[in-house]
C-alpha cells in the first residue's frame, strides 16, 4: 500500500510540473513571436531600399518630393480659381461694326430692306466705293444649280463691250504660221519654243494661253502648273481654236470666262470704278445675257437666287433678281 500511495504522488508531481511548464512556454512564445516579427521588417525594409536606381533611397525620396510638388500646384490653382471673379463676357460685335470707318459710313447709305435695279446698283456701287485706287466693280450670282452634276456645272465666255479695264497678256502656242498671224493680231507672245521656254522655267507672265488643236499634246506635261492658275487651254472657253488670230482680238476686247464655283456662285468683274454707269451697265447685261443662255434644261425651279453687286472693298448692294 506504501509503495501504491508512493507512486500516486510521483504521477501527481510529474502533472504539476507539466503543467508549469507548459505555463512557461505559453509565456515566453508571444515574445520570441515578437522578436522575429521585427526581424522580418527589418529584412523588407532592407529588400525596398536598394543602392541604386528607381527603389534607392534617394530616388524614392524625390519621388515623393515631387508628388507633394504637384499637390502643392493643383492645390494652389484651385485656390486661385476660387479668389478670382468671373469677369463678365462682352457680346460679340456684328461684322459691320468690325469694319472699318470709311466701310460703315459707305454702308449707311444702302438700303438692306430694298432690293435696287442694275442701274441703280451700279451708281450706289460707284459711291459707296471706299478704295482710292481704280477698284473692280464685282458681280456675284447664286444659282440654283448642283455643281456635282456634269450637265448642271454652268460654264461659259462673254466679251465684255467695255473691255475689261485689264491690260491682258496673252501667249499663243502655235507654229509659225498661226504664230504669225496671232502676232499681228496683238498676241504678247507667240510660237512654240517661246511659250516652252517659259513654261519650263515656270515663268507665267501672261493672262491668256491659246493653242492650236494640233500642239495640244505637247502642253498635257504642264498641266499641273497651268490647270490651278486657270490657264490651261480649253475648247468650251474658247482658248483651243484654230483661228488664233480671232481668240487673240477677243481675248484684247475683253473677253471673260464665268464658272459656277462648289457652292453654285458665279463671280465675276464687269469693270472698274473708273468706267462710267453706261459702260458698266454694258458689261454687266452682256455677263447676265451669257449666264442666261448658259441654263441647263434639267433646271425646274427657280435658276436665280440672289444677285449681289459690290466693288473690291465696297459693302455689297442687293439687286432684284428680276433683273437677271
Amino acid at each position: 500500500m506504501a509503495e501504491a500511495k508512493k507512486a500516486t504522488t510521483k504521477k501527481k508531481t510529474t502533472k504539476a510540473e507539466e503543467a508549469k511548464e507548459a505555463e512557461l512556454v505559453v509565456e515566453t512564445t508571444p515574445v520570441e513571436t515578437v522578436e522575429v516579427t521585427e526581424v522580418v521588417e527589418e529584412t523588407t525594409e532592407e529588400k525596398a531600399t536598394a543602392k541604386a536606381g528607381k527603389r534607392s533611397a534617394k530616388a524614392v525620396k524625390e519621388a515623393e518630393e515631387k508628388e507633394a510638388k504637384e499637390e502643392r500646384k493643383v492645390a494652389a490653382k484651385t485656390d486661385e480659381a476660387e479668389e478670382k471673379p468671373k469677369q463678365a463676357q462682352k457680346p460679340s460685335r456684328s461684322r459691320l461694326e468690325r469694319r472699318g470707318k470709311k466701310y460703315r459710313e459707305a454702308a449707311k447709305l444702302i438700303d438692306r430692306t430694298k432690293q435696287y435695279s442694275l442701274k441703280e446698283a451700279l451708281d450706289l456701287a460707284l459711291k459707296t466705293n471706299p478704295a482710292k485706287f481704280a477698284a473692280s466693280v464685282e458681280l456675284h450670282i447664286n444659282l440654283g444649280v448642283d455643281p456635282r452634276h456634269a450637265d448642271q456645272n454652268i460654264r461659259g465666255t462673254v466679251v465684255l463691250p467695255a473691255g475689261s479695264g485689264k491690260n491682258v497678256r496673252v501667249a499663243v502656242f502655235a507654229d509659225v504660221d498661226d504664230a504669225k498671224k496671232a502676232k499681228d493680231a496683238g498676241a504678247d507672245i507667240v510660237g512654240i519654243e517661246e511659250v516652252l521656254a517659259k513654261l519650263d522655267k515656270e515663268n507665267i507672265d501672261f493672262d491668256v494661253l491659246i493653242a492650236t488643236p494640233t500642239q495640244m499634246a505637247k502642253l498635257g506635261k504642264y498641266a499641273r502648273l497651268l490647270g490651278p492658275k486657270g490657264l490651261m487651254p480649253n475648247p468650251k472657253s474658247g482658248t483651243v481654236t484654230p483661228d488664233v488670230a480671232k481668240a487673240v482680238k477677243e481675248a484684247k476686247a475683253g473677253k471673260v470666262e464665268f464658272r459656277v464655283d462648289s457652292t453654285g456662285i458665279v463671280h465675276l468683274s464687269v469693270g472698274k470704278t473708273d468706267f462710267t454707269v453706261a459702260q458698266l451697265l454694258q458689261n454687266a447685261q452682256a455677263v447676265v445675257a451669257g449666264i442666261k443662255a448658259a441654263k441647263p434644261a434639267s433646271i425646274k425651279g427657280s435658276y436665280v437666287k440672289t444677285v449681289h453687286l459690290t466693288t473690291t472693298m465696297g459693302p455689297s448692294i442687293p439687286v432684284a433678281t428680276t433683273e437677271v
